[in-house]
């Protein structure tokens, strides 16, 4: 039975060799998405010295981040984020990758502002153009991104992604590249608080090879680390 420490470290040799094909020396950063996963395995991930954890769901980032203040780690928040849930998440996440609208870069970074703090965040964008996917449209990417870099309280980091949900690696490859284009726009526009951006957020555990080729800089594993999630 392959153990948490396991799959991780099996993660990582495909994240190094895909880079290496890449013609790639950087370090692509391994974000872990723990959505279902409990507190105990989770904690078990990042004794191999993984540090960085994703949250889908503000209830659960609620119940587990409480269990998890003694071990090191950076809590991202990866999912579709409610107005009402803000509270819940900036109470323990660092960063929020999944901002589509401007509305939602306001209420963050009024949020951030009552806590006396500054909130990293990312623009979520839907490449693929699927309905199922949320994002904001490639089309309207820069324009939203320079909105939000210019918030007080938030530092635009980059932009994350969700691939395309098809066996067509080229389509897939596609829309990263699309993404990176997007991220090298935004970056050399000049614009206030854009210099930074330079976060790539894409591919997941079926697709991380072909995302990192498109110049991914974090790649977001769950079931490659967790296993299968529980069907509801």
């Amino acid at each position: 039975m392959t153990t948490v420490s396991d799959a991780v470290a099996q993660v990582r040799e495909r994240i190094a060799r895909a880079t290496q094909e890449a013609g790639r020396s950087d370090r692509v950063q391994l974000l872990l998405a723990v959505k279902t996963v409990d507190a105990a395995r989770i904690r078990a991930a990042l004794a191999t010295g993984e540090r960085l954890i994703g949250h889908n769901r503000a209830q659960e980032l609620r119940a587990v981040e409480p269990e998890l203040t003694d071990i090191e780690h950076e809590c991202h928040f990866i999912g579709h984020l409610q107005s009402n849930k803000v509270n819940q998440v900036m109470a323990w996440a660092h960063c929020v990758q999944s901002v589509a609208s401007e509305r939602l870069a306001q209420r963050l970074d009024r949020a951030a502002e009552a806590r006396g703090r500054d909130l990293d965040v990312l623009v979520q964008v839907n490449v693929s153009g699927e309905e199922s996917k949320a994002g904001v449209a490639p089309e309207d990417a820069v324009g939203l991104a320079k909105q939000v870099a210019v918030l007080a309280h938030l530092r635009l980091r980059g932009f994350m992604t969700i691939g395309a949900n098809t066996p067509d690696e080229r389509r897939v490859r596609a829309g990263y590249e699309s993404l990176a284009g997007i991220r090298d726009a935004v970056v050399t526009s000049g614009s206030p608080g854009t210099e930074d951006a330079t976060e790539l957020s894409m591919g997941m555990s079926g697709d991380l090879e072909v995302a990192i080729g498109a110049g991914a800089t974090m790649v977001r594993v769950g079931t490659g680390v967790f296993g299968a999630r529980p069907q509801p």
